[in-house]
């Protein structure tokens, strides 16, 4: 696996990018082959507009913080963001949130959207709700269940939320690529075998009818918990089952 993952979060003016809220901070850590990377990008954004209280209380991010610090408008940071995240697979917490504003600004800059830049997305939102039905899907809540460490998580912010949701992807993602890095060994293990002549008293015994479905309902529950084609079946080109 090569693909170039960035795992991406944002603060804002609020919740409504398309009724005069702003982005104001931009965070994104890359990601390849399951290994961060120091190719990394965090952003405090001038919103050019006020930042309601309600929105500070959840970040603690404030005008007069931005103002001191020189925070660049989007206007000057766009194009960096926009080249940063081409092409890429991105990991998000609740996707529909972070992407409708990132293609909110973009588009106010005539740049391209998300999807115009190449960008597939991936919502750990909607994996956790797949996984985990009926239970909580919070980034806090997934913390405490794969025991990543969140306890200098104080306000939310774009950076930390990263790192926090790093650890956690990589967790609910972890027995994919186990069952693979199996996969792998058993094939080789396999093709050494075919190479000696097996002695003919040692006999095949196959699978039964019985034990094969066994093995296809076992299979058909790793294809829900991942909510696809588990990787095994992907492995052996078998396919899922419909």
């Amino acid at each position: 696996m090569n693909t170039r993952q960035i795992i991406l979060d944002t603060e804002t003016t609020g919740l409504y990018p398309n009724s005069g809220d702003r982005l104001i901070e931009f965070a994104g850590l890359e990601m390849i082959n399951r290994q961060m990377t120091d190719n990394n990008l965090h952003l405090y954004v001038h919103p050019e507009r006020d930042i309601p209280e309600e929105a500070v209380a959840v970040h603690g991010i404030t005008l007069e913080r931005l103002e001191e610090e020189n925070a660049p408008n989007f206007a000057a940071v766009g194009p960096q963001i926009a080249d940063f995240l081409r092409g890429a697979e991105l990991i998000i917490h609740n996707a529909k949130f972070d992407v409708g504003f990132l293609d909110m600004e973009f588009r106010r800059m005539g740049l391209p959207t998300i999807n115009e830049l190449g960008c597939t997305v991936i919502d750990t939102l909607a994996m956790a709700r797949e996984m985990f039905p009926g239970q909580k899907a919070s980034l806090d809540a997934l913390c405490n269940r794969f025991d990543v460490d969140r306890s200098k998580r104080v306000l939310h912010g774009a950076l930390i939320d990263c790192e926090l949701l790093g650890g956690v992807y990589l967790a609910m993602t972890r027995g994919q690529f186990d069952l693979m890095d199996n996969t792998v060994e058993e094939e080789e293990e396999v093709h050494i075998v075919t190479e000696i002549k097996r002695p003919a008293y040692l006999k095949v015994i196959k699978a039964d009818e019985f034990e094969a479905a066994d093995h296809e309902a076992y299979l058909d529950g790793l294809d829900k918990a991942v909510g696809g084609q588990c990787l095994w079946r992907i492995a052996k080109g078998s396919g899922a089952k419909a």
